[in-house]
């Protein structure tokens, strides 16, 4: 693994950051979260049309740029310094890799190429709250999550030779905006029970979206209700959706760990430099010891999380061992405690929740809502690796 980064990847985090810093400061990004998009579209076409991000990982032959998936994550890195949102997660990290994995031929060069272009963005939909479990991050996806035949869940019957879907999901990243859904759905009954994926159209007759109030704005989740709504297969029915959902999952968690250390890297730099100016007893509280351990703690911390969050991105783009769940639970941490820490060292006004301190608290919290929570994130890498012994880590 060569640690320095190419000068392809340096410009890469150049040009985003800056376009980031003049477009997405804290005022912006709070008017983005009041839109019923969630995100400003214009800032999204100059991600996607100007810098290409909804392509980066994608192959030339369907509209993408053809790079890893590091530089991906590197992308990532930037837009989570910035916390900027935006529907790049939900439709280049989780939905575009599952077309393009488990997509037949004209499905791939139907919409690949819209979603490498940003014109079309993309959500995944799994049931419940079930989205860290389908992705394989924190168990066997491999259970009934998606519905089990039973009430409830995300339900498909074919009739006539087409699909029809039944049932709810909550927790859908950008699932009230996206112009396409990807949705898990359980079929086959008891006897042949099985997990596939559907392409859902926005404005099918039967659709209702509706955005839900989440603890991170920057993140806007939707409920979906699919009350006979007309599907399309993605892929074909021997199509091993666990094992697709499960790689793609790695990948995402690789990703999301280079973003969260972004957040927590600037979250630090924005502590640092208040502590250098605010002052008490006549002196900057950064010259106090206690503040400059604390703060020493977490710069360890964003430092050691940035190195195992750029590894697992280089092995889910070279094919090498799957870490990114382990590299996700170190970088979740390390935004927390950075997080917690700014609020602590501002003082009163880090604790009004208007503070831009809170923007990053946030991020890490509802993180592990998401694709968490750390402690189960860990626990099913160590059972991955048979830790102990080849026994089952209970939690």
């Amino acid at each position: 693994m060569d640690v320095h980064l190419t000068a392809e990847q340096e410009e890469i985090r150049r040009t985003l950051r800056e376009l980031l810093v003049k477009r997405c400061g804290p005022e912006e990004l709070r008017a983005a979260e009041g839109t019923p998009a969630g995100y400003d579209p214009a800032l999204w076409e100059a991600l996607a049309r100007q810098l290409g991000l909804p392509g980066l990982a994608l192959p030339e032959a369907y509209g993408g740029v053809g790079c890893s998936v590091t530089e991906l994550a590197l992308a990532c890195e930037e837009s989570g310094r910035a916390l900027a949102p935006s529907p790049l997660l939900a439709t280049a990290v989780l939905a575009a890799p599952l077309i393009l994995a488990l997509g037949t031929e004209d499905q791939r060069l139907a919409l690949l190429p819209r979603l490498a272009s940003g014109a079309l963005t993309a959500a995944l939909a799994v049931p419940g709250a079930g989205l860290a479990t389908a992705l394989g991050l924190v168990g066997d996806n491999r259970g009934d999550w998606a519905g089990g035949g039973r009430a409830g869940g995300v339900q498909a019957r074919r009739a006539d030779g087409v699909w029809r879907l039944y049932g709810q999901a909550a927790q859908v990243l950008d699932g009230h905006s996206a112009g396409l859904l990807v949705v898990a759905a359980h079929t086959g009954g008891f006897a042949r029970s099985r997990t596939l994926l559907f392409l859902v159209r926005a404005g099918a007759e039967g659709l209702v979206r509706a955005r839900q109030t989440s603890l991170d704005g920057t993140r806007p989740q939707a409920r979906l209700e699919l009350r006979d709504v007309e599907a399309e297969l993605l892929g074909d029915e021997q199509a091993d959706v666990p094992a697709a959902l499960a790689a793609v999952g790695d990948t995402a968690a690789a990703v999301l760990a280079v973003e969260a250390v972004g957040a927590a890297d600037r979250t630090l730099e924005r502590t640092v430099e208040y502590v250098r100016r605010r002052e008490q007893f006549g002196r900057a509280i950064g010259s106090f010891q206690a503040v400059k351990h604390r703060l020493a703690d977490v710069y360890v911390g964003v430092r050691s999380a940035r190195s195992a969050a750029y590894y697992a991105a280089w092995a889910a783009g070279t094919g090498g061992e799957r870490v990114g769940g382990l590299a996700l639970a170190q970088a979740l941490e390390s935004l927390r405690t950075a997080a917690s820490e700014g609020i602590q060292l501002h003082g009163g006004i880090g604790f009004t929740w208007e503070h831009d301190a809170h923007l990053s608290f946030k991020r890490a919290s509802g993180d592990e809502l998401l694709f968490g929570p750390v402690h189960r994130l860990r626990a099913h890498a160590a059972d991955a690796a048979r830790l102990f012994d080849g026994g089952e880590v209970t939690v």
